[in-house]
């Protein structure tokens, strides 16, 4: 009986790792799962003819396989124009609110000030409240824009910033964009992280503190700056709320997609006179055809930032 109880005891171990590395693989396979099984059905139905929808033996490998939808979307999301516009627009946002939040977060985390734990709880507070709660008085702050009535005092009448890329602009710089409070919270996390013997070092040399953040904390901040950048260009990218209240005229990637479908409609319409209605059949593949369109770019940015975006990650706090 000893004999059979010691190897047991032995094997328990072994039984708990494999046990755990069960349970680990099918949390990996169902977060996969759950990720890329849309995208499957977005990059199936792209490829489809309309009467392959209307099919009931048709699931997910077309029957009738077809790359008019991409010729026909191309061309109806203006993808050019489109994609110059929104590439200007999400570099230059992402760009202006990575420097503001940078400069905020390097705040919070090494200088002691006056109701600096009080701010930051505002900065994570953003986080909580939906943007959609605040939407009318920011578009009626930017449709009659004022600067402490400097502005109304010297032309007479405030400014309109609507169908400006201004309002993005502004908020970029104010640490007001979307999700700027993640972003704050991240790059905190990761200046804590970072040995204060350097920042010592360079104030013994003589550096001020604006130059000790340019020249040795910001070469240092590489990966985590990526980060920052690789989500503040995603979001931009991919957004509708700001980008339908501030630019709702604009030729942009969220705006057009919005429309596709009609725009597509029409354009049949005049052609041959027989489509007075956009089926669900049609929109569903022509939606899904320019949302596969819109996600390209993105897909090949992260195959060349991959690895600055993994080490952001590692060391930003949000995780382990």
């Amino acid at each position: 009986m000893n004999k059979y109880k010691v190897r047991i005891r032995l094997t328990l171990p072994a039984m708990s790792r494999l046990l755990w590395s069960i349970v680990r693989a099918v949390i990996v396979f169902g977060i996969c799962f759950v990720i890329l099984y849309p995208l499957y059905l977005k990059l199936s139905v792209s490829f489809m003819d309309e009467k392959d929808l209307y099919d009931a033996t048709v699931h997910y490998v077309p029957k009738n396989f077809t790359l008019d939808n991409y010729k026909r979307v191309l061309a109806g999301l203006e993808y050019g124009r489109a994609f110059i516009n929104t590439l200007a627009l999400s570099a230059l946002v992402s760009g202006l609110q990575l420097f503001a939040c940078m400069l905020t977060a390097y705040g919070f985390a090494r200088f002691y000030f006056p109701g600096k734990n009080l701010l930051f709880a505002c900065v994570i507070f953003t986080l909580i409240v939906p943007p959609q709660i605040v939407m009318l008085p920011m578009f009626m702050n930017f449709r009659f824009f004022d600067l402490f009535g400097l502005f109304k005092r010297a032309m007479g009448h405030s400014l309109n910033l609507i169908d400006t890329p201004w309002p993005l602009i502004i908020q970029a710089m104010t640490c007001m964009g979307f999700k700027n409070g993640l972003y704050i919270y991240m790059l905190r996390q990761y200046f804590k992280g970072l040995p204060k013997e350097l920042e010592e070092a360079a104030f013994v040399d003589g550096c001020g503190r604006f130059r000790t953040f340019i020249q040795i904390m910001l070469p240092s901040s590489v990966p985590m700056m990526v980060t920052v950048f690789l989500f503040g260009f995603v979001w931009q990218w991919t957004d509708s709320f700001y980008v339908g209240m501030y630019l709702p005229k604009a030729c942009l990637f969220s705006n057009q997609l919005s429309s596709l479908a009609q725009v597509m409609a029409r354009q049949y319409q005049n052609m041959s006179g027989s489509m007075n209605f956009v089926s669900p059949g049609f929109a569903s593949m022509v939606n899904n055809t320019g949302s596969i369109l819109i996600m390209l770019p993105l897909i090949i940015l992260y195959l060349f930032c991959q690895s600055y975006f993994v080490e952001g990650i590692e060391r930003s706090g949000i995780v382990g």
